[in-house]
């Protein structure tokens, strides 16, 4: 899988080599992974992000309220679509996460800031029974594509993660993968920002295997509904730390 000359909607610049994927996949290969994507307001970005999409793994959109058709779009590309009115990003990945069925969920950002083509390096250790939780770390592709304010913020995190859990963590990364049955009987509550993190928290008190790779980083399509903005950083991070004071 060569992905050294992809770039993202929003980047015309080169991308740095990203590693070759330890498992290539034919065409028709059986759908092993679901890929849950929360939706909102991302029509700019779907074809790309859908049509790199690595064989055998199926794409769940999950529409929080877009207005822009981005839900039409998906189902014209070939994605299932859930509908999920009630806005929150932990609303939109938990109904993903039910909608699913493959026996590996990963989730993953719908904005192309993330590319779907490193979806194995986070899929295939969970499927290889290697970690319960395989997390990817990211890694900034061109100057730009993290903020400092965002960066920051996600470093306090996943310090104060690692000392809550022990889990060695450097990133809370959006593109993640464990097995869905052991995903549900987690229980997640949280349905705002918090979501992913009472994830990592709840799986290390499970005493699940927690690992992280190395993932590219990619200018995102659009303005971020999070880290592109102050505001939205400070409400994730308001979300996360309740979730650490709660759970």
């Amino acid at each position: 899988m060569d992905v050294a000359s992809d770039s993202s909607p929003a980047d015309s610049a080169a991308i740095p080599a990203s590693r070759p994927s330890s498992a290539s996949r034919s065409a028709d290969a059986p759908c092993t992974v679901d890929v849950v994507l929360p939706c909102l307001d991302e029509a700019k970005a779907l074809p790309w992000v859908l049509d790199r999409l690595p064989a055998g793994h199926r794409a769940i959109v999950v529409d929080n309220g877009s207005r822009d058709g981005s839900a039409d779009l998906a189902r014209d590309l070939g994605a299932l679509v859930v509908e999920q009115p009630i806005r929150g990003f932990g609303a939109a990945c938990h109904a993903g996460l039910l909608a699913a069925t493959a026996s590996v969920v990963c989730f993953c950002d719908c904005d192309a800031s993330l590319d779907p083509r490193e979806l194995p390096y986070v899929a295939d250790p969970v499927l290889r029974g290697e970690a319960d939780l395989m997390l990817g770390r990211r890694r900034p592709a061109s100057i730009g594509a993290w903020p400092p304010h965002a960066r920051l913020a996600n470093r306090v995190l996943a310090r104060r993660l690692r000392a809550r859990t022990g889990a060695r963590l450097r990133d809370l990364g959006p593109m993640r993968a464990a097995r869905r049955e052991a995903l549900l009987a987690l229980q997640l509550t949280d349905r705002r920002s918090g979501y992913p993190l009472e994830m990592v928290v709840r799986a290390a008190a499970a005493d699940w295997r927690i690992r992280e790779t190395d993932v590219r980083y990619l200018p995102r399509a659009g303005r971020s509904k999070v880290t592109g903005t102050l505001r939205g950083t400070i409400t994730a991070v308001r979300d996360m730390s309740a979730v650490l004071a709660h759970v």
